[in-house]
């Protein structure tokens, strides 16, 4: 289009011009009310691969630039009609390539992006709105491996967690953990680091016997800034919260499955599925360019540095040593009897070592499943001397 158009001897100025002087007169109100005239952080968006078509990541894209003015979107993609900035590229692979490019080259300082493939040690952390009272809620984590020892990953996952957190502004995050197999055991691996002098603040599952162990009531609500879980529950999260009004094919809710974070990664970019519809990625980018303004990257180095300090590495060590020590070991089952006590609180991976540990003392016991997850089942006149031997050893 013509920038000036004749009609009848006057010079008019396009619409697509007027659009710019007005963007250009907002940037400078803005400056003025501010104080500043810094530069606009660029934040990516690739524009291939969405099941939904280049459209709608275009759609999303505009949506974000005109609903938030503190950043700039460059789209990675063909071109379109959009007056959007674009670096031109002739497919998915070409655009992921051109991303990394742009990204270290300080071109752009995030991008959202479509099944990016983060090393071993890398995994997302999500965001998405609970239907329960409309609270953001951090996932730790949506997608990536942490670590392939799942006690190990979901310790670290918090970890992250608690980055993001503080990257979007929550200075004092409180973490809960899934009920998943394995979070009694990062529960105590998360309370020795605190003990050591890691700081973590614990939610308080909403249930009546409260702890830091969250039930499906605590997703609902939002109970936890930030929730600990495995990535494949948490990709399972994010595509329920994203889309659960929509029949599943167009998630609109939320901001996406998140910025990969891992220590000692140095890339900011975040995560939407091909599932993604328009107001879902907008808000990616939101979430992108938040992550970059308060640099994610050097608050998760930070957040590492603090935990190793304390211990993490050997504390999660020593606590998969003592387990797999535990496993290996033959105890004699001693005489049975009627189990009616139930201890709970026992990780169910555990459960099979918890039983061989009071075995060892000479008490019976079984394993169960109570209404709040497993329990260790012994007679009632040894529960008490039970739950002391439990403890002493570390369960």
């Amino acid at each position: 289009m013509d920038a000036i158009v004749k009609y009848e001897g006057v010079n008019l100025v396009s619409n697509e011009i007027k659009s710019m002087i007005a963007e250009v007169f907002s940037d400078i109100a803005d400056g003025i009310k501010s104080g500043s005239f810094k530069e606009k952080i660029r934040i990516g968006l690739t524009t291939f691969g969405s099941e939904h078509g280049v459209e709608e990541m275009v759609k999303a894209a505009e949506m974000a630039a005109a609903r938030y003015k503190d950043f700039q979107i460059v789209m990675i993609g063909p071109k379109t009609e959009s007056s959007l900035e674009t670096v031109e590229v002739a497919s998915a692979e070409e655009g992921h390539k051109k991303m990394v490019e742009l990204l270290e080259e300080g071109f752009i300082k995030g991008c959202v992006t479509q099944h990016f493939d983060f090393p071993i040690g890398v995994s997302t952390v999500g965001r998405v709105v609970t239907p329960g009272k409309g609270r953001d809620m951090i996932v730790a984590t949506t997608t990536g491996t942490t670590s392939t020892n799942r006690v190990e990953g979901m310790v670290i996952n918090a970890i992250n967690g608690i980055a993001v957190a503080k990257s979007l502004g929550i200075s004092r995050p409180k973490v809960g953990i899934l009920n998943l197999d394995g979070a009694r055991q990062v529960e105590r691996i998360l309370k020795d680091l605190q003990t050591n002098g890691y700081t973590i603040e614990f939610a308080d599952s909403l249930r009546a016997d409260g702890g830091a162990i969250m039930r499906g009531n605590d997703l609902l609500a939002g109970t936890p800034d930030v929730m600990v879980c495995d990535s494949l529950t948490g990709n399972l999260l994010i595509k329920v919260f994203s889309s659960f009004t929509t029949g599943g094919d167009y998630e609109t809710l939320g901001a996406g499955y998140g910025p990969g974070v891992g220590e000692n990664y140095d890339k900011l970019i975040n995560i939407v599925s091909r599932a993604s519809g328009a107001p879902l990625i907008c808000e990616a980018l939101r979430y992108c360019a938040t992550c970059a303004e308060n640099n994610l990257i050097a608050t998760a180095a930070k957040e590492f540095k603090a935990a190793n300090a304390s211990g993490l590495k050997d504390i999660i060590a020593k606590t998969i040593k003592a387990k797999a020590e535990k496993s290996e070991e033959e105890v004699a089952m001693p005489p049975k009897k009627v189990v009616t006590y139930a201890i709970p609180g026992i990780d169910i991976l555990e459960l099979d070592n918890a039983c061989r540990a009071l075995w060892k003392e000479g008490v019976y016991s079984e394993s169960g499943m109570g209404c709040t997850g497993p329990i260790i089942l012994v007679a009632e006149d040894e529960g008490t001397k039970a739950a002391e031997i439990l403890k002493k050893a570390g369960f």
